[in-house]
């Protein structure tokens, strides 16, 4: 089992998402269960994107159970789309089932640029809540966000930052300065959830493992 050094604990890295058989055996026992990935997971690495949320509302046991499964170190960073504001209410009782383990809401948002979006959910969820906003919609741009934050805004003024790695491969010169980005922000006391793209091959997991003994 690999630990979080002590002075990494502020960096949440991982993969976007971790249900998938094509990681055996590269990341998984060969033997392993679906039910299992999981545990096995979080034995390995801090934190999750959890992006089955962007197409359905999973059950309420769903979200106990991957509470239980997981330390309670463990952070899963939940998608939630912008065409789910009709339930809101809902949504935020079941994603608060993952008790102090539910990181960041990460808000994704096809639609033209509409602030009354930002009030609904500002003024419809908890705050605190922590809402990164992943706008797919160029007139999004120069719209006040706060008290969230965009996706991938390494200069947020803001005690945490959400980064996705999109375009792999990586190499190892490309980590580094991954590393070298995000240990500044840990030594300032902000926390940092970083996320590789899943791919068909572990590669995902392997970079967030590198990431982390870098940080380290």
């Amino acid at each position: 089992m690999t630990a979080t050094p002590a002075r990494v604990t502020r960096a949440h890295v991982g993969a976007s998402g971790f249900s998938y058989p094509s990681w055996k055996p590269g990341f998984y026992p060969p033997d392993a269960r679906p039910e299992e990935f999981l545990r096995l997971y979080a034995e390995r690495l801090p934190s999750v994107e959890l992006n089955t949320t962007g197409y359905r509302l999973p059950a309420e046991g769903h979200f106990e159970r991957w509470a239980e499964q997981t330390p309670p170190h463990f952070r899963f960073a939940v998608k939630l789309p912008a065409h789910f504001s009709r339930q809101l209410g809902v949504f935020q009782e079941r994603v608060t089932l993952l008790g102090e383990r539910l990181g960041p809401l990460r808000v994704t948002v096809a639609q033209a640029a509409d602030p009354g979006l930002l009030v609904l959910l500002f003024g419809s969820l908890d705050p605190a809540l922590r809402l990164a906003f992943d706008f797919r919609h160029e007139s999004w741009e120069g719209i006040d966000v706060s008290p969230g934050i965009r996706v991938d805004d390494w200069d947020a003024d803001a005690p945490f930052r959400y980064v996705r790695f999109r375009e792999p491969p990586y190499a190892e010169e490309n980590l580094r300065a991954h590393a070298e980005r995000i240990r500044p922000l840990l030594d300032d006391g902000v926390e940092v959830f970083a996320y590789y793209r899943h791919e068909d091959e572990p590669t995902a997991p392997r970079y967030a493992e590198r990431l982390l003994e870098l940080l380290a």
